[in-house]
């Protein structure tokens, strides 16, 4: 079976899960690059370790061996590329092909309404609702997203990204934590990403802040920087946090994973226009006890309130510092979800079972069968309004 793998470009967060394909096909598996990766991205070190890989190839260099690996492939994976006539003539062709996608409609489903975004997304995809195409969901608000405009019906699959997975005595880690807390007496809390308004970094210091009023002793690190680098610092300083608050700029993934190891809580505060997150991913890895906005995209694929994290609904900052007080006060509960989390990575949400679970699925799809996972990935994507979420993840517990 030839899988190729279409996508804009290749980073740390595809490499495990494509390093994971390599190892079971062989050179039946390869990654076409569309596009070089910005400026931006690769100064945060997401473009490390990408030389030499042995399925990767570069459309810009090889145009002609990538489109005849397009057409004739048994099974095209199709995800984060602009072009769409890179699949054109497959799609017309019946060829089987998967795409992955994030959510259509970030900035808020009312967006549908556009009649020219309509016509688009019907030439790109409702038009194929009864094809041989099919659509991995890279978060848990695409299914909701793409059921508004009629595609895939009962062809969507829970998906995501599959950061590396790296493996611990989770015990030993933990204890390690512990040791540290006791030493230092504060609790570490850690908030990781690119310093923007959509990723709301300004609840970390603000939780910070009231923290210490409040008389808890806590440490803040903020890895990461952007366009609210600034106004964070002049925050700190002016809530009275500044002693308490580390920012440790852009930091490269290895470092970030180090981070991690060491805090106590992690904290997720991006709102819906974050598409999945892996970040969140990593933490738990790490395990950290995690307190998470349930509108980001991973969320509700990887977290189950109160068993591996605690999630509060989109806006609600007192629900928010309520979720920090609590793992403070309770340190047992605090570890308790951190082996959680780290377990939900470590059995489920990491790349080798991914891959395992996706040749399963291709198998049975180039036979005409379509096979749900029981329970996470590639299970099926529930329909679900983002809005109705939060209540959804605490009335009934996600797989």
């Amino acid at each position: 079976m030839q899988v190729t793998f279409v996508s804009n470009y290749i980073n740390h967060h595809q490499i495990p899960f494509c390093d994971a394909m390599y190892r079971k096909l062989g050179d039946a598996y390869r990654f076409v690059q569309t596009e070089p990766m910005e400026e931006e991205r690769i100064r945060m070190g997401w473009g490390e370790n990408v030389n030499g890989l042995p399925y990767l190839l570069l459309y810009y260099e090889k145009g002609e061996e990538c489109r005849r690996l397009i057409a004739e492939s048994d099974v095209v994976l199709f995800g984060g590329v602009e072009d769409e006539s890179l699949i054109a003539d497959r799609l017309r062709a019946g060829r089987l092909t998967v795409r992955l996608s994030e959510r259509l409609y970030r900035e808020g489903q009312w967006k549908a309404v556009s009649p020219r975004g309509l016509i688009k997304k019907y030439h790109d995809h409702t038009r194929y609702r009864k094809k041989n195409v099919y659509l991995l969901c890279c978060g848990g608000y695409v299914a909701s997203d793409f059921h508004i405009i009629r595609a895939y019906p009962d062809k969507m699959f829970k998906w995501g990204y599959f950061p590396r997975l790296k493996e611990y005595d989770i015990e030993a880690l933990l204890q390690k934590k512990r040791r540290r807390r006791e030493a230092k007496g504060t609790v570490s809390l850690l908030w990781a990403g690119r310093f923007m308004e959509l990723k709301h970094p300004e609840y970390a210091v603000e939780a910070a802040a009231r923290l210490k009023q409040e008389g808890y002793a806590v440490s803040l690190t903020m890895v990461g920087g952007g366009e609210l680098d600034e106004k964070l610092r002049s925050m700190a300083e002016a809530k009275n946090v500044a002693k308490e608050t580390v920012f440790a700029g852009f930091q490269k993934p290895d470092e970030v994973r180090r981070y991690m190891e060491q805090a106590d809580i992690f904290l997720f505060t991006s709102d819906y226009r974050e598409g999945w997150g892996a970040v969140l991913n990593e933490a738990m890895n790490s395990g950290c006890a995690v307190v998470a906005n349930c509108a980001v995209g991973a969320v509700p694929f990887l977290l189950k309130p109160d068993k591996n994290g605690l999630v509060y609904p989109n806006k609600r900052m007192d629900m928010f510092y309520d979720s920090i007080v609590r793992l403070i006060k309770e340190p047992e509960e605090m570890e308790r979800l951190g082996r959680e989390a780290y377990r939900t990575i470590a059995e489920e949400w990491n790349a080798e079972k991914a891959a395992g679970k996706l040749l399963s699925l291709l198998e049975g799809l180039l036979l005409g069968r379509v096979e749900f996972a029981e329970k996470g990935v590639l299970s099926r994507a529930p329909v679900i309004a983002p809005k109705k979420m939060y209540h959804h993840l605490n009335r009934c517990v996600p797989d």
